[in-house]
């Protein structure tokens, strides 16, 4: 299990103190029901590896951002377990949480769950 506190210390360390002032971190958790309502009992999770380092590296490319961090789980997840850590560190809130909310969204978008829905 990745540890985030580790993480973010990691990132701290490495930063320019200039441009760090915030680190978000999403923590995407498994739900017990899907967007429809119905019960799931777990999901199969993949996504492309290739699709994700580019987005990576397109939000650690903006002024505002000293680090990324993402952690994709794949494979059957059950209800509860962890999707996806998501860290993103930088400078000022105003900057960094459309950043944070339009990359959260990139990266749902590149991964692909499917729904093993319990029978009523």
């Amino acid at each position: 299990m990745t540890n985030l506190i580790d993480k973010m210390k990691e990132i701290k360390t490495k930063a320019n103190p200039d441009n760090l002032g915030m680190i978000l971190v999403h923590n995407g958790v498994v739900r017990s029901t899907s967007k429809t309502g119905k019960k799931v009992s777990s999901i199969n999770i993949s996504y492309d590896e290739e699709k994700l380092e580019k987005a990576i590296k397109q939000v650690k490319s903006a002024d505002a951002v000293e680090d990324v961090f993402v952690k994709i789980n794949s494979g059957k997840l059950k209800v509860g377990d962890d999707v996806m850590f998501i860290i993103i560190a930088g400078n000022r809130r105003k900057n960094l949480l459309p950043i944070f909310s339009d990359f959260i969204e990139t990266i749902k978008n590149l991964v692909e769950g499917y729904e093993d829905f319990v029978n009523p």
